[in-house]
């Protein structure tokens, strides 16, 4: 898609340069909110149908690699996908060798930074995540669309947060898009991405597929869980990714949680929740859970959550977590290792699983809907 014909296309879409730099003024230090890899981004507000709007403005930069791909991805993304964990898009900007992109302000920021706050409880931990696991699931399919979306930067500075701590996914620039139909094949495309949070087997062939952004959105759960970032900078560096995984292995994953944190969890939550971390982060994308199976298990780490703080708690059609309308067996049957063999029932003692006896049958081929 050429420059000339991306504009006409969102022409609607369009901003005048001189309502942005007012509305920002003129993109003071002051109204500095972050900085990316696409640029830096202010917040500031616009006047739209006679009501000022509070906004957040994204300046390209390309210094970093971004350009006119990147920029026009992010834009018809935005404005072709629509659901309520996704970034909503208000307009853009393309004057004087400025490329801005407009977005409705999320009050509570980004993730990132809230990481590391005592005061976020487990349970607002697993509300966001699930609400990001739904906006994965939309993008991953959705009948009512002839394309599949794979994201390709999940992390946690690109999950912003509203009013209500509604998660909202956002950052599409580097995101690719193909036919429904062929959802279930290989991409090969140039590695681009955060380091700390690829997909090892992208990295190494070059080819991407929907497990890909399970590899990324499992590292983002162990961001949650740890209150770390992918990448320590405070600790030489180190990659959150593998320590995730061997402290999995061998039991220890309570060392890595801070105490107030840990007291909060229900055990079964923390079980469900660190259980399906780890599979996200399996080397081989096969033994990766799709997203249809990472939803519910992490429904399932949030029901068990509320009924740990509020035994009264009862799940019924309509509660505040959203569970999905699912038959009973799929209420059932959560996670399989490798796609076929039923998970045992386990018992968990400190972040250590005891297998006792199978639990659940496998489920019929139409289960699952990702790509393998």
């Amino acid at each position: 898609m050429s420059s000339s014909s991306s504009y006409k296309q969102f022409a609607h879409l369009r901003i005048p340069l001189e309502e942005i730099v007012s509305g920002t003024t003129n993109f003071s230090d002051a109204n500095l909110i972050r900085e990316s890899a696409f640029g830096k981004a202010y917040k500031g507000h616009l006047f739209r149908s006679e009501q000022q709007i509070d906004i957040v403005a994204e300046r390209l930069d390309r210094k970093h690699g971004y350009g006119d791909v990147e920029f026009w991805k992010e834009i018809s993304m935005l404005s072709s996908l629509k659901h309520e964990n996704l970034v909503s898009i208000i307009g853009f900007c393309e004057e004087k060798d400025e490329k801005i992109i407009i977005y409705k302000d999320k009050v509570n920021g980004s993730l990132d930074k809230l990481l590391r706050d005592p005061t976020f409880t487990w349970m607002r931990r697993l509300q966001i995540c699930v609400g990001v696991a739904h906006a994965l699931s939309y993008i991953h399919y959705d009948k009512r669309r002839d394309f599949s979306v794979i994201h390709r930067d999940i992390r946690s500075s690109k999950i912003l947060l509203d009013d209500h701590w509604e998660a909202k996914l956002s950052g599409f620039e580097l995101s690719i898009s193909q036919k429904a139909a062929r959802r279930n094949r290989l991409c090969l495309i140039d590695v681009r991405g955060m380091r700390g949070y690829c997909d090892p087997t992208y990295v190494k062939s070059g080819s991407v597929t929907h497990k890909s952004d399970m590899y990324y959105f499992g590292v983002l759960l162990f961001e949650v869980l740890f209150g770390k970032k992918a990448v320590m900078v405070n600790e030489v560096n180190r990659l959150l990714a593998p320590l995730a995984i061997s402290h999995y292995e061998g039991g220890r994953l309570d060392d890595m949680i801070d105490p107030v944190l840990w007291k909060q969890m229900d055990p079964q939550s923390f079980k469900i929740f660190s259980e399906i971390a780890y599979y996200c982060l399996k080397k081989q994308r096969s033994q990766r859970p799709n997203i249809d199976q990472i939803v519910m298990k992490l429904e399932k780490a949030l029901e068990s959550q509320q009924k740990h703080e509020n035994p009264a708690y009862s799940t019924v059609e309509g509660i505040a977590s959203k569970t999905l309308k699912i038959s009973s067996w799929r209420c059932r049957v959560l996670f399989y290792k490798d796609g076929y063999t039923p998970v045992a029932n386990e018992k968990i003692h400190r972040g250590r699983s005891e297998s006792t006896s199978p639990l659940y049958p496998a489920p019929p081929p139409a289960f699952s809907h990702g790509a393998v």
